[in-house]
């Protein structure tokens, strides 16, 4: 037998063994009940864990690292060097006057002076972002001109500039800690001009587009009842489409239920095992009901009442929904070794930093995860992206890469493309500690870099047009980090005792 025939042989001897690996320890995309080793298996899979919080800027939430006892003044630069974060203590309003932002509490609920919500609507991108058309560079001053949506107008405790503030370091130290432990990434950017019902179509499917084929991508929150955002909303529900012009006019609102490949399905079709924690279903952080053939709808929509496909009621569903604090199923899944592969968390609205929501337990939240991880045997093999979904309405002084919209625009995402700034953590034995990523990320960033690690093809939308794969933040030959256990907040016992129902998203950012 010649050389040529042999190393064929093994080839095809090697595919057949990592296949049987795969079915038999990896956990299976295309049947629920196979999941990962149980514990004290030696881990050598990797895993990614994409923990989305909810509507803040760097200037809005990290301010922090540039005040005692985190930083100082110095630590901070709006041209800073590569050990300076790119966060700004002041910003320029529509009059051209220079404004210094005021703290805030992180959690608002209640009869909190702070308990409102900008508008983060794509009228409100508009507002601050003042684009010059010549350049297609947002101009970043017309804060000042976006109003809240909770309540309206604008409580005079916080007047006469809401949108001018940032959160008390205190309010979230773990934050700060994870970002001066690993990388902090300070040119994150939403890759859509919306709020929360677009951005979270976007992580999940890098595109909003109502079908594979159209042009047009969701831009906003559904109705007057947020509650009912997916296959199975009420048959009168509408959201609003935009254009690759930037108009949310020339075309009807639509009904929010859509039908495009997702990243599960291309995990499913190679065998890599994924879950999506979610608060609940029908709401506009639980991506995936708003994808019909992974709602799987008990009628056809809008008839449908239910999402009933197989990721959600089969006996170890994908999507696990009804998830807080105190009934937080991937900890559970964490400590049995049962973490699948690829892993959406999504808080509940106490767990969340959204304004006028939370009740500030989100730090306290992402840190049980987070050391859950680090704790565990996944720790290895693990990379943990923590992002925020939108900007929530907060003033942010640098400005998208680039705005891609008017009528002779030919590019992917026309009309909705790029937005604000986000905050991006990535913690990992191989992220560059002590890191400020400067590098232009966006949300397909995070599906490209999925996509690279276990060799998957493209969607073709967000993660093919991504401003890059996240490279930059990992040094893959460096000695892996020893994970140090991040200090939780003085709040943590009381967030996790909270046994309340998972409260769900209000219609945030719909204005008109």
């Amino acid at each position: 037998m010649n050389r040529l025939a042999l190393l064929s042989i093994s080839l095809l001897l090697l595919v057949v063994t990592g296949l049987l690996l795969s079915l038999n320890a990896c956990g299976g995309g295309g049947d629920s009940s196979i999941i990962p080793p149980p514990p004290g298996t030696n881990y050598n899979l990797p895993h990614v864990v994409i923990i989305f919080q909810e509507n803040r800027t760097p200037d809005n939430l990290f301010q922090g690292l540039c005040l005692p006892p985190n930083g100082t003044s110095n630590s901070c630069s709006t041209s800073p060097t590569a050990s300076q974060y790119d966060i700004a203590s002041s910003g320029v309003d529509s009059t051209g006057t220079t404004v210094t932002l005021s703290p805030l509490d992180l959690g608002t609920v209640g009869d909190s002076p702070d308990n409102y919500d900008m508008s983060h609507a794509h009228s409100a991108f508009v507002k601050m972002c003042d684009l010059n058309t010549s350049t297609g560079v947002c101009q970043m001053d017309g804060a000042d001109l976006i109003p809240c949506d909770i309540p309206v107008p604008c409580p005079a405790s916080v007047l006469p500039d809401p949108q001018f503030k940032y959160v008390v370091p205190s309010d979230v130290q773990p934050y700060l800690t994870m970002a001066q432990q690993y990388t902090f990434g300070d040119h994150m950017f939403q890759t859509n001009q919306g709020p929360s019902f677009p951005a979270h179509q976007f992580i999940l499917s890098g595109t909003s587009a109502p079908t594979a084929a159209s042009n047009l991508f969701v831009a906003e929150n559904g109705g007057a009842d947020a509650a009912n955002d997916g296959c199975f909303s009420p048959p009168n529900a509408t959201v609003r489409v935009i254009d690759p012009a930037g108009s949310e006019t020339s075309n009807p609102p639509i009904y929010p239920c859509f039908e495009h490949p997702t990243l599960t399905d291309l995990l499913d079709s190679a065998n890599i095992s994924w879950r999506y924690y979610a608060p609940s279903p029908g709401y506009i952080w639980t991506a995936p009901d708003a994808i019909q053939h992974m709602c799987g709808p008990n009628a056809t929509p809008p008839n449908a009442t239910a999402c009933v496909g197989p990721d959600w009621t089969a006996p170890s569903p994908k999507i696990v929904v009804n998830q807080t604090q105190s009934n937080a199923q991937v900890l559970t899944d964490i400590a049995s070794g049962h973490l699948p592969q690829v892993t959406w968390v999504i808080p509940d609205g106490q767990d969340s930093d959204h304004a006028s929501l939370n009740d500030g337990c989100g730090p306290s939240w992402v840190t049980s995860i987070v050391n859950a991880i680090g704790n565990s045997q996944y720790w290895p093999n693990t990379t943990i992206i923590l992002a925020w979904d939108d900007w929530g309405g907060w003033y942010d002084h640098v400005p998208p890469p680039q705005v891609l919209a008017g009528d002779n625009c030919t590019q992917w995402g026309c009309g909705y493309v790029y937005g604000f700034r986000v905050p991006l953590i990535v913690i990992s034995p191989y992220a560059k500690p002590v890191y400020i990523s400067h590098v232009n990320h966006d949300f397909g960033s995070i599906l490209k870099f999925i996509e690279t690690k276990f060799n998957l093809p493209s969607l073709g939308y967000a993660d093919t047009n991504a401003l890059d794969d996240l490279s930059d933040v990992f040094n893959f030959g460096q000695t892996p980090n020893v994970f140090q256990p991040i200090t939780p907040p003085p709040d943590d016992a009381t967030c996790k005792s909270d046994t309340s129902p998972p409260t769900d998203p209000d219609d945030d950012g719909d204005e008109d």
